[in-house]
């Protein structure tokens, strides 16, 4: 079994390495494969980790203890369990999201959807603000603070005020309420120029991370299926 899996993955690793050439009906093939794995493996997993765990065990474990109350054999347990009614709510809310099949009751499903980018909005904007602003803002000054107390070898002092000079620069490039002349344009060319250095950076990562997903993929192909054969 262990050398059919290896050879189900290579073949399907040559389909997808076949779009190279053109598109054809083994990469597509492979294409559609992938997807509907996925799609199968994630709704798996929202079954047993959140409709299982979140939403049918609190239910059916409210319904039993609601009986237990109706029967006069409530122990303390039963009014912990008896919480687990609210979610209905919650339940409901999300089952109105299928009012999309019906064309004449698609309408409710703006209520989940709001309820739902208001609550991602909610979590994520202080996230971002504190990774994107406050984060790199400290991480920007610490440097400096760090020098004033004389704790920093020259290297450090040099990157430091490199990083500084680029920053100053940079945001100077996206201050549009001066016209970038003399100074002003000067200091927002070296900007662009942080910029560049910036962006081939990240497209260098990008780059050097699918090569090394290449060069896994091709030892994998060489050593572990051409191995089986010869």
């Amino acid at each position: 079994m262990e050398i059919f899996g290896i050879w189900i993955a290579s073949l399907l690793t040559l389909c997808i390495y076949s779009f190279l050439y053109r598109d054809n009906p083994f990469y597509r093939f492979a294409e559609h494969l992938f997807v509907g794995i996925s799609v199968g493996y994630s709704i798996v997993i929202t079954i047993h980790q959140g409709f299982i765990p979140l939403a049918w065990n609190p239910l059916s474990e409210a319904m039993v203890a609601l009986g237990t109350q109706i029967r006069g054999e409530a122990t303390p347990e039963t009014s912990e369990a008896l919480s687990g009614l609210f979610k209905i709510f919650p339940i409901g809310i999300g089952l109105l999201f299928f009012a999309r099949l019906s064309p004449r009751q698609a309408w409710l499903i703006r209520y989940p959807i709001a309820i739902l980018i208001g609550f991602n909005s909610g979590i994520a904007i202080p996230n971002v603000l504190r990774a994107a602003i406050f984060e790199q803002t400290h991480g920007t000054l610490t440097p400096f603070a760090q020098m004033h107390a004389g704790s920093m070898s020259l290297d450090d002092i040099i990157g430091a005020v490199f990083i500084g000079i680029g920053l100053i620069c940079t945001l100077i490039y996206f201050f549009f309420s001066v016209e970038h002349q003399g100074p002003v344009g000067w200091l927002s060319k070296i900007g662009i120029a942080f910029l560049m250095v910036g962006f081939g950076a990240a497209f260098g990562n990008t780059v050097m991370g699918r090569v090394a997903l290449l060069i896994h993929r091709t030892g994998f192909l060489i050593n572990d299926w051409l191995g089986t054969i010869f």
